[in-house]
């Protein structure tokens, strides 16, 4: 309050003697008894007070504290006094201003100022609503409470064992909203004598990445740091909790910020994608090659010999084949899921009922020289266009009940692997996955079955037993498939499936045409009808 200090530190028992208040505050203060104005001995005894009792001077004064007022004086409860009469004497203003016919109470009138009761007052206290000579806003609110206004005090200890009290801080609820509470830390005196912040005393602080587990029974400062739980980060320091990422981000590895998850996929930009894309074409442009070959070569015997057309329909047969597994990698698109199993169920399933029909055919083909024999109207192309045709048809019809009833779809999985959002071709119905590679196993243990059966024929016609080989080939891959692709996840899910597509389609293409190759490149004495018809009494070479 403006001018109250010095009004204190003016206070002196000899210019006020009245006051009841100042004898005792200078016996407190200083130590020393102040004697009546009447004989100093008697007046002594009279209060039971004996010698050698220090007797005042008068020369004492306030002034001595340098300005400070002593801890004695308490202003707060002097400041809380003086805004105290003030409103009061506001009220009591504004009850002496009613101006009659206009009053507050009932049928307009005031109250009676000399005769007022204390409701009539408190009507008045109510409203009261003025600034003090500091500028500080006085007023109630609803609840009669005045506005909260605290002074954040710290207590210096002095070298002589003293203690004063330092106003480092202040809450205002009239302040702006962020701006209530405001401190000065540079002014704060810890008791270790120092003004940074002391340690505590029992745990360390948590940082992020951890949140505090306090200890059962001990004090709040106590506590155990633990790490946030998985998929989970805290990015304060003593942070209580921890937080749960977003279904598309995961922890860094602080767990102090949530990242984007890493996405998975057969990529053509990594090492396995690349290599499996570079077999695939390297493998198609082999087999283009090979077709090549026998479309040159179409009219020798060994081409002939082993049903060409069917060699042309399986080798086309082929090269879409090692190209279809360019469908399975890279980033899975709606178009791509929706065809890639189905383009390769289709395709696999004609290069197999090429091979079962040329199997067939070798059988039927052995079997018309003999005499009276009514299998000659089952040569020529008739009967492995049937063949194809049916075997083809029946996978289509799986293949299209699959896409217009449950049609695959590329989907983000984000539970199946920790951190990472898997993106893959989501086949919708396995039933249908497995019931287009059941029927493409089927076809080839058909095949494999004549293929055994037919494989001691007389090599003019006779191509079985490479078949054979195939189509073991074929079904060692495709068994093999069945654990390793319901074992694996992610990208390598799809990596087992691009490799038994290459690798049955190779061993197919080496097992049946390689021989072949080698007699019409290498060996072109031995590709001559004699030599294909002399074998059939002699050694076979294949």
């Amino acid at each position: 309050m403006p001018g109250f200090k010095e009004f204190l530190l003016k206070l002196h028992p000899s210019t006020s003697p009245s006051d009841i208040f100042i004898k005792p505050l200078w016996k407190e203060i200083f130590g020393c008894h102040w004697p009546s104005s009447e004989d100093k001995l008697t007046t002594l005894a009279k209060a039971g007070i004996t010698t050698p009792t220090i007797l005042c001077t008068g020369s004492e004064k306030l002034e001595e504290f340098k300005g400070r007022i002593p801890r004695e004086f308490d202003t707060t409860i002097s400041y809380n006094i003086y805004n105290a009469v003030y409103s009061v004497a506001h009220a009591l203003h504004d009850m002496h201003s009613c101006v009659p016919g206009q009053g507050p109470f009932s049928n307009n009138m005031c109250s009676d100022f000399w005769n007022f009761k204390p409701w009539q007052l408190l009507h008045y206290m109510k409203k009261v609503h003025f600034s003090n000579k500091m500028g500080e806003e006085i007023y109630f609110d609803s609840s009669g409470n005045p506005p909260a206004m605290y002074d954040i005090v710290n207590w210096h200890l002095q070298p002589d064992g003293t203690i004063n009290s330092m106003k480092v801080g202040r809450f205002d609820f009239r302040a702006s909203k962020g701006q209530e509470l405001s401190i000065n830390i540079s002014a704060v005196r810890w008791n270790t004598q120092y003004k940074e912040v002391p340690r505590s005393v029992c745990s360390e602080s948590c940082g992020p990445g951890y949140r505090k587990a306090a200890w059962k029974g001990r004090p709040l400062c106590c506590f155990d740091c633990l790490p946030c739980a998985e998929g989970e980060i805290s990015n304060t320091t003593d942070s209580n909790v921890c937080w749960q990422c977003a279904s598309d981000q995961w922890p860094n590895e602080r767990r102090s910020e949530c990242v984007p998850k890493k996405i998975e996929f057969l990529s053509y930009q990594e090492v396995l994608g690349a290599i499996l894309a570079v077999v695939a074409i390297s493998c198609s442009i082999t087999t283009s090659v090979v077709l090549y070959i026998f479309i040159k070569y179409r009219d020798t015997p060994i081409t002939k010999a082993n049903n060409r057309e069917l060699s042309f329909l399986l080798l086309g047969g082929l090269v879409l084949s090692f190209l279809c597994s360019l469908l399975f990698i890279g980033d899975p698109q709606p178009m791509t899921c929706l065809f890639r199993q189905p383009a390769f169920g289709i395709i696999f399933v004609i290069c197999v009922s090429c091979v079962l029909a040329k199997t067939i055919m070798v059988v039927v083909a052995f079997n018309a020289t003999k005499p009276n024999s009514n299998l000659k109207g089952w040569l020529g192309l008739r009967v492995p266009i049937v063949i194809v045709s049916v075997s083809t048809f029946l996978q289509v019809l799986i293949c299209a009940i699959w896409l217009l009833l449950c049609p695959p779809f590329p989907e983000k999985n984000m539970k199946l692997k920790t951190g990472i959002i898997i993106w893959h071709c989501n086949e919708c119905s396995d039933i249908a996955l497995w019931s287009m590679l059941g029927y493409m196993g089927l076809l080839a243990c058909v095949s494999f079955l004549v293929a055994f059966l037919a494989r001691k024929l007389p090599d003019s016609f006779n191509e079985a037993k490479w078949i054979t080989f195939s189509m073991l080939v074929f079904l060692s891959v495709w068994l093999s498939f069945i654990p390793g692709y319901l074992s694996t996840q992610g990208k390598y899910t799809v990596a087992v499936e691009v490799f038994g597509i290459i690798s049955s389609s190779a061993g197919i293409l080496i097992c049946i045409f390689s021989p072949k190759c080698y007699i019409i490149l290498l060996r072109p004495e031995m590709n001559t009808r004699e030599q294909v018809f002399r074998k059939t009494t002699g050694n076979r070479i294949g």
